[in-house]
């Protein structure tokens, strides 16, 4: 472990929730809950306002709304998460090389492999310009720890929260650790946790008394002597730079059971188009495709199918799924489903039509792949559908988001991130001609405008991505631990 506090953690916790409070006034200060609104739906993040009332990531969103029942229920936007993500972590890597992405709201930095930071002192003066820059660039606050290594820097965010800045000190690690629970170390959860706790072990100063070898009995060689390490304040770990993406992939929950075989073959193809626009988007073909089936009982299969080249065509990618979907009994009735790609490569195989059992796959425009023929013949007229917390606009009153739709009508709140108070709110009829979705409004003014990304891919069951680390990122506070408590408008289920 190095001897100054050059290890710096990033955390954007709540960040779903703080970026759609930024881009939406009336919910600045409110209780706001992001996630899959169905019955199914999971809690992705819950803003600190929600958090009062119990609600927090992975909790089942019927659960939230009892606890909550006032706040404001909003289905992710991933494309501007995404965007906002990659200008924070921009910033980071104008500080060092050596930058670690964990998710899109975390990240690890070495500040010294950079020559940002080599003592205290100068690496203290980092996290306040990187504080002051995460403001300046997405409008958001962030909290920021510092330490000598990955381990105490994560602790040291922990303590930042919310929109704050913790140095932990050289030579005062042992101290600081000592009466914190055993599942502040990295690697113990629940079951470890529960594990020590019959031990008789609920600190980490207990584990260091414990001693190793009684750690290695409990738990294992390795595990043992990770742990015993971890609670002397020994933590080797190097900051590794971001590694490439392994696969692509994509899938749904459903809020009710899927019986019918045709419509199983419909959604799988229809999942294999939108994993092909994520994987084309990131300029990447894959060889092998990936099937996921969860059925009724909650048993999950994958199947896969590795071609001879790479590809990132529509056709070959549909026409491999339904291969694997042939291979999967669905009688029970299938509650989620799949589709990804391995196998990555930057570029793509010539011919690989010859894959699809020996036909060619007639598809629409670059980045546009029309639907299956058959698909599309016998597909009725989709009514448009209005998801709540995504952005639209009219023609007469501009820039707004779904509050929420129902019963044939959808009302909007039309306001901006500039707007100086709550916007007015309006109601339509679902199929209003003068009413178009919408790409997310940039959260600072000036900066660059923010793509609809895979907005429209939000609507399942949501996965718990709020983290407790580093930089935590927010909407801006007048002061440490701000933000105004009250309850948010209802929004109408969609």
């Amino acid at each position: 472990m190095r001897n100054a506090p050059t290890i710096l953690h990033l955390d954007m916790d709540a960040f779903y929730a703080s970026v759609e409070q930024a881009s939406k006034p009336s919910l600045r200060g409110k209780a706001v809950v992001v996630g899959g609104l169905g019955p199914r739906g999971v809690v992705a993040t819950a803003s600190y306002e929600a958090r009062v009332f119990g609600v927090h990531s992975a909790m089942p969103m019927g659960q939230a709304r009892r606890l909550a029942p006032n706040a404001a229920y909003l289905v992710p936007r991933f494309g501007i998460y995404r965007d906002v993500s990659e200008q924070v972590m921009g910033l980071l890597r104008e500080l060092s090389p050596l930058v670690e992405p964990l998710s899109l709201d975390e990240a690890f930095v070495d500040l010294e492999a950079g020559g940002a930071a080599w003592d205290e002192e100068s690496a203290r003066l980092v996290g306040v310009k990187l504080r002051a820059d995460i403001r300046a660039v997405t409008g958001l606050a962030g909290s920021v720890g510092l330490a000598a290594s990955k381990m105490l820097a994560k602790i040291a965010s922990e303590e930042a929260k919310p929109d704050g800045l913790v140095v932990i000190e050289p030579g005062t690690e042992r101290a600081l650790l000592a009466p914190m629970s055993v599942r502040t170390l990295p690697g113990v959860g629940p079951a470890t946790g529960d594990h020590l706790r019959r031990a008789g072990i609920h600190t980490v100063d207990e584990i260091a008394e414990a001693g190793e070898d009684e750690l290695v009995r409990l738990l294992g060689k390795a595990h043992g002597h990770a742990l015993y390490a971890m609670a002397l304040a020994h933590d080797e770990r190097p900051v590794v730079a971001e590694r490439e993406a392994k696969s692509v992939s994509v899938e749904d929950t459903y809020d009710v059971d899927i019986h019918d075989r045709v419509r199983v073959g419909l959604e799988v193809q229809r999942l294999a188009d939108r994993c092909v626009r994520r994987l084309r988007g990131a300029g990447l073909s894959g060889r092998t495709i990936v099937l996921k089936v969860r059925r009724f009982d909650f048993s999950t299969l994958t199947r896969s199918e590795t071609l001879r080249g790479p590809t990132d065509d529509p056709g070959v990618v549909r026409e491999a799924a339904l291969r694997l979907l042939d291979s999967v009994d669905t009688t029970g009735g299938v509650r989620l489903l799949g589709v990804g790609v391995t196998g990555l490569a930057d570029y793509t195989q010539e011919d690989l039509f010859a894959q699809v059992a020996g036909e060619r796959v007639e598809h629409g425009e670059e980045g546009d792949p029309e639907e299956p023929l058959a698909e599309r013949e016998a597909a009725p007229p989709v009514e448009r559908r209005w998801v709540a917390g995504h952005d639209v606009r009219h023609v007469e009153y501009g820039h707004g988001w779904v509050q929420g739709s129902g019963l044939g009508r959808v009302t909007v709140r039309f306001e901006t991130p500039e707007s100086s108070g709550p916007g007015r709110v309006r109601t339509f009829r679902v199929d209003d001609p003068g009413l178009e979705a919408a790409d997310p409004l940039p959260l600072v003014r000036g900066r660059p405008g923010v793509s609809g990304g895979d907005g429209g891919d939000a609507g399942g069951g949501g996965t718990g991505l709020g983290r407790v680390l580093g930089v935590e990122v927010g909407p801006l506070r007048p002061e440490r631990g701000g933000g105004g408590m009250g309850q948010a408008p209802p929004v109408v289920p969609g």
